[in-house]
């Protein structure tokens, strides 16, 4: 079976926290440097808050454009990172994806299942490319 297992890039230049009481009322602060997707809503790259709206949902959304914001639903991640924060994406071709969110500090360690566009640009990803490559970047503050 032709499986690719999507490249998990953390591309952030900055997930700023201000602890967990901050997160819970604000939300986390990342800077986002690619457009990326989350369920099948595309997003430019720019400044985002994520909050939690309640224990299965999340609002991202752009602070230089306002209307430019996604709702997500989520599942708890059993892994997180200890300080600071970061996401997780897959990349398919040129497409990113939003996939975790990793956050003690703000309480905030999420999954976001695969939507059917993310699903369709795997498929799409394993027919071109019969190998799998994993790369993974870590924050550095």
């Amino acid at each position: 079976m032709k499986r690719i297992t999507a490249t998990a890039l953390l591309a952030i230049a900055n997930f700023a926290l201000a602890g967990a009481s901050y997160a819970q009322s604000n939300g986390v602060l990342a800077n986002v440097p690619f457009a990326f997707t989350v369920g099948n809503k595309v997003l430019p790259a720019g400044n985002y808050t994520i909050r939690s709206e309640s224990t299965q949902v999340i609002m991202i959304k752009n602070h230089d454009h306002p209307a430019e914001a996604a709702l997500s639903l989520v599942n708890q991640a059993s892994n997180g990172s200890p300080s600071g924060g970061k996401l997780l994406f897959k990349k398919y071709g040129s497409q990113y994806f939003l996939s975790e969110i990793l956050c003690n500090p703000a309480d905030m360690n999420l999954r976001i299942p695969p939507s059917k566009r993310e699903k369709r640009a795997q498929h799409e990803q394993a027919t071109l490319e019969g190998s799998s490559t994993t790369l993974v970047a870590y924050l550095t503050r």
